[in-house]
């Protein structure tokens, strides 16, 4: 194995962790891996890596290793895309928010595909916020404002939220004109990933948590429950785009909505962008700058950083 070619499967190792997670991100035995590392370290004579059962971590001498690893993979990547016709290749590992994923994100991945024929994606949903470099992620995309400083979120767009309730429950509870009405109410909870608590109502800077019989983790279950009139809920107007037409969810309180939600992409920030991450990056803005904002219900904010 070739010097390029071991640094590569060091600072895979060190960003999964694992011996065995990272021969098979790259598709080799974990036979190779083993052996690549050692050769590194007898060739600069320090220790790179400690190994426990559970483990494995850079030492200090790895860790400055490891960042010039990436340094050079990032600078190689680099000069080969400068020759005409070089585009980005290899796995690129995103995690979508399910909805998004859904709605926008798979419809035009097939055009993302042609455009870089030698990139393969593997695409995970969630709503948590994955910790990037451990579990192998080059970049998530979530709903929701980003609470993590290490890593870079650049956002896409704004999601504009309703509040919304059954038919059936409305005639039961009565609708509500203002805030100051929701007593005697209940809310469907909805339980966050990141924290196990549910989360409260809001309306504009107030928040409100009501009673609630049932709560879920999912934006699925979330919203048929709803349909099936066990409380209020909160969601992104395009998501109830399909309830509101038919009149299966009925928006209430609208004078006092929810504070929009921003869409941000986040990626490590003490972490070399390889080309995959960047074509991907660049396409994602240009998908959600593209979106026809009054067909989706969305509300486009411009892009930028954050």
């Amino acid at each position: 194995m070739d010097k390029l070619d071991a640094m590569q499967v060091f600072a895979r190792i060190v960003e999964r962790r694992s011996f065995t997670k990272a021969s098979e991100d790259l598709a080799i035995p974990r036979s190779t891996a083993t052996d690549a590392v050692k050769q590194l370290e007898a060739r600069l004579g320090v220790k790179l890596l400690q190994r426990t059962t559970r483990t494995v971590t850079p030492t200090l001498d790895g860790e400055a290793y490891y960042q010039r690893c990436l340094a050079i993979l990032s600078d190689v990547e680099q000069a080969e895309e400068a020759f005409a016709g070089a585009k980005p290749k290899g796995q690129l590992r995103i995690d979508v928010h399910g909805t998004l994923a859904r709605h926008y994100v798979m419809p035009h991945l097939p055009e993302f595909l042609t455009a870089y024929p030698d990139l393969n994606v593997y695409m995970s949903e969630g709503d948590r916020l994955v910790d990037l470099i451990p579990e192998g992620v080059d970049c998530v995309l979530r709903v929701g404002e980003p609470q993590d400083s290490d890593l870079i979120a650049r956002r896409m767009a704004v999601l504009d939220e309703v509040t919304l309730a059954a038919p059936d429950y409305l005639a039961r509870h009565g609708t509500p004109l203002s805030p100051d009405d929701l007593d005697g109410h209940f809310m469907v909870g909805f339980r966050s990933t990141a924290t196990r608590a549910i989360l409260p109502l809001e309306f504009g800077a107030t928040k409100v948590t009501l009673p609630t019989r049932l709560s879920v983790n999912a934006a699925e279950s979330y919203i048929a429950a709803a349909r099936q009139g066990l409380g209020i809920i909160q969601i992104p107007r395009y998501h109830a785009k399909q309830d509101l037409d038919p009149g299966s969810l009925i928006e209430i309180l609208p004078d006092y909505a929810p504070q929009p939600s921003p869409v941000s992409l986040l990626y490590p920030r003490h972490q070399q962008l390889s080309p995959r991450v960047r074509v991907f990056i660049d396409w994602t803005e240009t998908l959600f700058r593209e979106i026809d904002w009054a067909e989706t219900l969305f509300r486009d904010p411009g892009s930028g950083s954050s």
